[in-house]
């Protein structure tokens, strides 16, 4: 069965127009990786948990960070790796600088015996759309055009 995440892509009003925020995930693989890394803010729906509960939860667990209805539902992104995205836009306006992400403990260096605790989000960012589009996973980039369109035209570019 494939996965099923919720996450909320959070937006505001910048000088140039609209700005989306994204986050980096935190971990040994992603340290060095930037364009093409980024996401929205998401997590796995656990079984019974309505998808916009999980999607506020993950926004709160890996940013310390929440978002006000109203809540804009996007269409369902199915990503390569299989996993289906489910999302809502929510307009939001806080420091990307101040982020507080719960963490994960994994063993590393591979075959060390030593577990290590990481942050599953090192670090949040507001980026304009243009520039957001090449900084966010591939298979979340429709989830950025369906914003722009809720959104209106002449805005985001």
């Amino acid at each position: 069965m494939a996965k099923l995440s919720a996450g909320i892509l959070v937006y505001r009003l910048g000088r140039e127009g609209y700005e989306v925020f994204l986050v980096h995930p935190g971990g040994p693989f992603w340290r060095t990786r930037d364009h093409g890394a980024w996401s929205i803010p998401k997590g796995e729906v656990a079984a019974g948990e309505e998808p916009l509960a999980a999607a506020r939860r993950e926004l709160a667990e890996e940013t310390g960070f929440a978002a006000a209805p109203p809540w804009l539902p996007l269409a369902p992104v199915r990503q390569p790796g299989g996993k289906t995205v489910l999302a809502w836009a929510a307009r939001g306006d806080f420091d990307a600088a101040a982020i507080a992400s719960n963490t994960f403990s994994m063993e590393w260096p591979p075959r060390s015996g030593r577990l290590q605790s990481f942050p599953e989000v090192d670090r949040g960012a507001w980026f304009s759309l243009p520039e957001a589009r090449r900084k966010i996973l591939a298979g979340q980039v429709p989830l950025l055009e369906q914003l722009e369109q809720l959104l209106g035209p002449g805005r985001g570019a």
